[in-house]
């Protein structure tokens, strides 16, 4: 089987090669345009993912219950943690380390956080010369509001008893008598 080369005419060869150098010469005599950075800051979408922040819940207390969901699906292993229990059976982070040096920021650790804890800020001005400054300990990242969802509390919504009676929890209905049930 025989290929056949298929060449166009020299005029359109001609053509294209002018094209593309009116192309060139229409840009060539343009004002450049130069954002400068430091005194001109783009703003960012609101759904842009950068800086890694820890959120309180409405009562004041700190969402993260150190689940290690964060951890685990972290692809670069730069989120660590260790777990503790208050006095009231809940759990909390005694100590929580972000390597913002390995991190990638994609937003996996926010998407597995079952409590809200972890959000992405649109803050992207990170850069040190010291890579050891760009680890974040816990009370570097506690932020004293509740971030993108200021109103969501885990323990109200996951039906732990111990942050209330049975019944009392949001979207829950009270417990129903066995007795009542009877024929």
């Amino acid at each position: 089987m025989e290929l056949k080369e298929e060449t166009g005419s020299p005029l359109e060869g001609l053509k294209a090669l002018a094209s593309g150098f009116a192309t060139v010469l229409k840009h060539l005599f343009r004002r450049p345009v130069t954002e400068e950075y430091p005194e001109f800051k783009r703003k960012l979408p609101p759904r842009s993912r950068a800086r890694i922040i820890l959120t309180r819940d409405p009562d004041g207390g700190e969402r993260c219950v150190a689940c290690y969901l964060c951890s685990a699906v972290c692809p670069v292993s730069c989120i660590s943690m260790q777990s503790a229990e208050k006095e009231d059976g809940r759990r909390y982070a005694r100590w929580f380390r972000i390597n913002f040096a390995r991190c990638i920021f994609c937003g996996f650790c926010e998407e597995a956080c079952p409590t809200l804890a972890i959000q992405l800020t649109p803050d992207f001005e990170t850069c040190r010369y010291d890579l050891l400054k760009l680890v974040c300990e816990k009370e570097d990242l506690l932020i004293d509001h509740g971030g993108k969802n200021h109103d969501y509390n885990f323990y109200r919504y996951a039906g732990v008893a111990m942050a209330g009676d049975k019944g009392t929890h949001i979207k829950e209905n009270p417990p129903v008598n066995l007795k009542s049930n009877m024929p």
